[in-house]
């Protein structure tokens, strides 16, 4: 089963819009082993129905913080919905899985895409992403919006061979080393409370997931504060 890269045109058909992915985070604070300011990240715990014929079971997930005076609002509504609409996942497979990793693929597309299209309805594009012809090698863009000012990072991640048991490893190389809540090589630091959550809710949870509850949320918090501390610098500023 051959798999489509790249996410086209509104015009085409779904099936040939797989693979480039454009959002914008809404998102809070990770919560990892790395020094987690508590104020930063609070781990909301909800019962919500992301569809009549399956509900979820109680989901923990982090606040999506808004940048409101130089700080973080905690979750609203609004947040909780967004996260409800993300479609879940049902083939339990990974990459050494040959007869059903197309299939889990497949739902993974569906998914990102949905996402993709609610984010875009509420003017909330914030990264593009792509992958390898086999699903397995991720990468792309992201980027961050602070006082009219954009932010852009690279962002790449393997397809752990125990997914989606295993969340994968999102990095930012450019990152690297500037800032506590990342390990070597610029892999952002979320242990304490996202790898909890997804292993609450393998193999429902995805990669629409990930970037909704893990990337979005690492960096409204981070990069704000990297900016404050001069250690993230926009592009266009004189003398950069």
């Amino acid at each position: 089963m051959g798999l489509l890269c790249r996410l086209g045109g509104a015009g085409k058909p779904a099936t040939e819009r797989l693979g480039r992915f454009l959002l914008r985070p809404i998102g809070s604070g990770s919560a990892p082993a790395c020094q987690e300011n508590e104020e930063e990240a609070q781990v909301l715990t909800r019962c919500v129905h992301v569809s009549d014929s399956e509900p979820v079971r109680q989901l923990s997930f982090h606040s999506f913080p808004r940048q409101v005076s130089g700080r973080p609002a905690m979750a609203d509504e609004s947040t909780r919905k967004t996260v409800s609409q993300i479609p879940l996942l049902k083939t339990h497979a990974g990459p050494r899985d040959h007869a059903l990793w197309p299939q889990r693929l497949k739902e993974e597309y569906q998914a990102l895409i949905r996402f993709v299209e609610n984010n875009k309805a509420a003017d909330n594009d914030w990264f593009r992403l792509e992958s390898n012809a086999d699903g397995t090698r991720w990468s792309g863009t992201c980027w961050f919006v602070h006082e009219l000012l954009r932010y852009d990072f690279r962002l790449e991640f393997d397809i752990p061979v125990t997914y989606p048991d295993t969340a994968p490893e999102v990095a930012l190389p450019e990152l690297d080393g500037k800032t506590a809540k990342m390990y070597r090589g610029g892999k952002i630091c979320l242990t304490d409370h996202f790898a909890p959550l997804w292993g609450r809710n393998a193999p429902r949870f995805g990669l629409a997931h990930l970037m909704a509850l893990g990337l979005g949320p690492w960096l409204a918090v981070e990069v704000p504060d990297l900016i404050a501390r001069g250690l993230v610098v926009h592009r266009e500023k004189p003398g950069h």
